[in-house]
């Protein structure tokens, strides 16, 4: 729950007015009877649906890498294969706009080959996994093709590194991008005009490794992809039935209300760190935690100073916030052997086969505080940890909007949290048409994942 989250949701509610606020589609799902909800929600509707209605992929393997075009980079060996820089193709000046220092910079560059999409794309969400050492840093951006065969610019999706010393830049989304048929809020691309049929039919990725001249450091990057989706637009999506249920994962209890004030900077904890905090929950189950030294800088009066650092090393310096999901993603995967997506699930029977696996899911929704009991609490955007499902389907969460660390874990009735996290439009206390995150969530999981964790995860379209 950011005090951020707002103006990610600007461009959406223009969108819904383009749209209209109440579809065909939309009109149809809250008409559904139950029977046909039933069907709908079945195992294998799911994943019809997460085949046609959302696409991801990345690139990730030595294969992969050399599918591309390198110029300056090569490949990292290793078990995990990525690219680096060895032979800077230029030197760039760049002006930081949140320092105003420029600084000169070597760089080399990886463009990946055309993705064609199996159902056309009205958003996309880039995600990375990297390395960057202390005076280095990656810029990814993605070039997609229209339905009606033009193409877009190049947009910056992102520039990231993973600290924030005298020697970085600040990581930074880049505001006001645009071409008069979509535009880029924050993290994601979006069609202005969906109603209108156009539609991103493939896209590619390019990334920019950057370093001081003369150094022999580089970035190594190894995980590039993007969701893309086409969703209906929908204030009621099918009810699921319980399948995979009764299992609770281990996985620690953080609030982010007790930082409440802390380190404005990093717009003030409190509700704004919901995104850092659940992504510190999730990064701590698989035995991953900061240093004491890298702690050393928190003030020692504040409990849990691993979500300080949580929210500092996933600060937007453009967004001014901490709610970047790319960036939380990323942050994850500067720990030993982690990796990290931003995707879509289609429907809770996807979180219970991920859970059943071992792999707890962060969840982003929006809701009026009647819409959810016992949160007690209303949102324009929040995160939080799905950990489990109790023997009846309804959900186990770990809702950092606690007040204290004791009272994270609730329990979430199933219909009401399929609902809020998986809607594409939803209403706000007064009436009026907002978006809803159409089950956006965040995935972290081992380099190597076990057999069962690899299945689901390339069930569900990961690898």
């Amino acid at each position: 729950m950011t005090s951020s989250a707002p103006r990610r949701t600007v461009l959406a509610a223009a969108l819904a007015a383009a749209a209209g606020a109440a579809t065909p589609s939309a009109q149809a799902d809250a008409a559904r009877t139950p029977a046909a909800s039933a069907a709908a929600g079945t195992p294998e509707a799911a994943a019809r649906r997460t085949k046609s209605l959302v696409d991801y992929h990345a690139w990730t393997t030595t294969a992969d890498w050399n599918k591309g075009h390198a110029q300056g980079t090569a490949l990292a060996h290793g078990a995990r294969p990525g690219i680096r820089l060895v032979h800077p193709v230029g030197t760039l000046d760049y002006k930081d706009p949140h320092t105003g220092r420029t600084t000169a910079w070597e760089y080399a560059v990886w463009t990946s080959p055309a993705h064609s999409l199996k159902v056309p794309a009205t958003e996309a969400v880039a995600s990375w996994n990297a390395h960057t050492p202390p005076g280095t840093w990656i810029a990814v951006e993605l070039r997609g093709t229209y339905s009606d065969g033009g193409r877009t610019p190049w947009y910056v999706m992102g520039r990231w590194t993973a600290g924030d010393g005298d020697a970085d830049i600040r990581r930074t989304s880049v505001d006001d991008q645009k071409d008069g048929k979509s535009s880029i809020s924050t993290d994601t691309f979006a069609v202005d005009a969906p109603a209108s049929g156009l539609r991103l039919t493939s896209y590619q990725l390019r990334v920019t490794l950057h370093r001081k001249p003369g150094t022999a450091l580089t970035p190594t990057v190894w995980r590039l992809g993007a969701m893309a989706s086409d969703l209906p637009d929908r204030f009621e999506v099918p009810a699921s039935r319980p399948g995979r249920v009764g299992r609770e994962l281990a996985v620690p209890h953080y609030s982010q209300e007790i930082h409440k004030g802390q380190y404005p900077e990093y717009d003030n904890g409190g509700e704004a760190w919901c995104s850092p905090t659940s992504s510190q929950m999730v990064i701590e189950s698989w035995g991953r935690k900061p240093t004491r030294d890298q702690l050393s800088w928190v003030n020692p009066d504040y409990a849990d100073p691993q979500v300080c650092h949580a929210a500092r090393h996933t600060f937007d310096y453009q967004y001014e916030g901490c709610g970047n999901w790319p960036f939380n993603a990323a942050y994850a995967a500067t720990y030993r052997d982690l990796q990290s997506v931003v995707t879509r699930l289609a429907s809770l029977t996807a979180v219970e086969r991920l859970i059943h696996a071992g792999i707890p899911v962060i969840t982003s929704q929006s809701f009026l505080k009647t819409e959810l009991d016992g949160a007690g609490y209303g949102t324009a955007g929040h995160l939080m940890t799905v950990v489990g499902f109790t023997k009846n389907g309804d959900i186990i969460a770990n809702d950092p909007a606690a007040p204290n660390n004791a009272a994270v874990r609730r329990v979430y009735k199933r219909r009401q949290f399929e609902n809020i996290w998986l809607r594409t439009k939803r209403h706000d206390a007064n009436g009026q048409v907002k978006s809803g995150s159409g089950g956006v969530c965040y995935l972290y999981f081992p380099a190597k994942p076990a057999p069962t964790q690899h299945r689901v995860l390339a069930e569900l379209g990961i690898r």
